[in-house]
């Protein structure tokens, strides 16, 4: 068989296997997110009342008013620097990830006591994620113990009943994945935003 031969054949199996890997199999991939899963396969954008797209229900968010339940801290603030005043780069990188600060750093060990009185004194019970950032500082979630340390404050500020936040974070607490994997989480946003929603 002669070297022509087989480059060409060696040509055209890399074109037929471009095409297939590189356009049909994509193309095809996002034709079914589109149809099956269109909410996940667009980010997962939750809305509020007036419909306006306020966050992903994938991605946390910074929550610190009374009013509202708290997220987790981020040692990025979960990238909503000002792009005016962004002299660290967040935005330019998007970076995510955790501060890497050593249990013994100087830093970490003073932001920790920071939190810690900031939450006693708003009457919360410290829990660790409430004081503590996640690994990629972005994580949506708390734990119930966290939403139900919280419930006190928010129902004083807001005038609601306890029972009503406590059977809204029920039903903003997403279960354990295939119902063995992790512990559930109440994600945050979808919280404060069913909490707007009772219009208190």
């Amino acid at each position: 068989m002669s070297f022509s031969r087989e480059a060409g054949r060696a040509i055209r199996s890399t074109l037929v296997l471009w095409v297939i890997t590189a356009l049909i199999y994509p193309l095809v991939m996002v034709a079914f997110g589109q149809i099956a899963f269109p909410f996940q396969a667009n980010g997962s954008i939750l809305t509020n009342a007036q419909g306006q797209p306020v966050g992903s229900a994938l991605i946390g968010q910074p929550f610190t008013r009374d009013r509202y339940f708290n997220s987790r801290p981020s040692t990025t603030s979960y990238s909503t620097a000002d792009p005016k005043k962004d002299e660290s780069g967040i935005l330019k990188t998007g970076v995510s990830g955790a501060s890497n600060l050593a249990p013994s750093n100087p830093d970490l060990l003073k932001r920790v006591r920071e939190t810690t009185a900031q939450l006693k004194q708003a009457g919360i019970q410290p829990t660790a994620d409430l004081v503590y950032t996640s690994g990629s500082s972005l994580d949506p979630h708390i734990t119930l113990e966290a939403a139900r340390a919280q419930i006190t404050r928010v129902a004083t500020v807001r005038g609601v009943q306890p029972n009503q936040l406590k059977a809204l974070i029920n039903q903003n607490t997403d279960s354990r994945f295939l119902g063995i994997f992790g512990e559930p989480g109440v994600n945050v946003l979808k919280l404060n935003l069913a909490l707007d929603a009772l219009g208190s």
